[in-house]
């Protein structure tokens, strides 16, 4: 795997050279637009909005609307003129308290890699974050762009994670969610059961992308079919069904995890005698 970005982590006068690997990937399935009548791919004009003409690369400039119909130019020199990456440098600018971070604010995980001469720096910079419980937070540019960042420890590795900043994100002021509301006692307490009855240690291997698996099975099958649709089996998606009364829907769903916690316990004893049997 090939590093994204080299460069250096700063923080006061200790400088740790490091590489940038990707932590994380997506992958999205790929679809091509066709003419349905020959399967050939349908590609895209670049066409003036004013009289429909197609327009070449050449007279192709970037404009920002600042009102509505009305457009500022920019050129190559004007994004360089505003240009931030004075430096190949992570610059630490705060240590904080990682449980002061709201979740929200994370977005995209990304290795940190010491280069030569800087494994020592490194597993003192990730020894002292993980004993105080602290995350560097600092800026970077990846791509042109300036990130906000935080420098985490896992495991033996240091990471950094791209931060949104603030004015990015939408705050819910507009949106209808409700306050402080009388949910009752008993319903409360009911729900609360029920939380504590389906928590489970976190495991990410047990969830995975349902819909992208069933989607690939399909594309097999249609491929395996020559392109034909394969025969339905018939099975559909239960509709939610409308929530009337809270308090029965959550005894059911209390007496559905109960009855799967005693199958769990029952199967688990069946097996522990079976063993025994064997021993014997």
């Amino acid at each position: 795997m090939r590093p994204i970005w080299k460069g250096t982590i700063s923080f006061s006068l200790i400088t740790i050279p490091i590489a940038l690997y990707p932590a994380s990937r997506r992958e999205e399935l790929s679809f091509r637009m066709l003419r349905a009548s020959d399967l050939s791919p349908v590609n895209y004009k670049r066409v003036a909005a004013t009289d429909g003409q197609e327009v070449p690369w050449e007279q192709i400039v970037k404009g920002y609307e600042y009102d509505q119909g009305k457009y500022v130019v920019l050129k190559d020199e004007d994004f360089r003129r505003v240009d931030v990456e004075a430096t190949q440098a992570i610059d630490i600018i705060d240590f904080v308290r990682l449980e002061e971070i709201n979740p929200i604010y994370f977005d995209k995980p990304y290795y940190l890699v010491p280069q030569k001469a800087g494994a020592k720096a490194y597993a003192l910079l990730r020894d002292a974050l993980k004993r105080t419980g602290r995350v560097g937070i600092a800026k970077v540019v990846i791509k042109t762009r300036q990130h906000l960042a935080a420098i985490k420890p896992q495991n033996n590795a240091l990471v950094l994670e791209l931060m949104h900043f603030a004015d990015e994100l939408v705050k819910p002021t507009n949106l209808k969610i409700p306050g402080s509301l009388d949910v009752g006692t008993r319903e409360l307490e009911m729900a609360t059961d029920l939380v504590e009855r389906m928590t489970d240690e976190w495991n990410p291997e047990k969830y995975t992308d349902d819909y992208r698996s069933a989607l690939l099975n399909l594309i097999n099958e249609k491929v395996e079919h020559g392109g034909r649709t394969p025969p339905d089996s018939g099975q559909k998606k239960k509709k939610p069904a409308n929530v009337i009364d809270l308090v029965s829907v959550l005894q059911e769903s209390l007496d559905q995890t109960h009855g799967a916690a005693a199958t769990g316990k029952g199967a688990k004893s069946a097996s522990r005698k079976h063993k025994r049997k064997e021993a014997a």
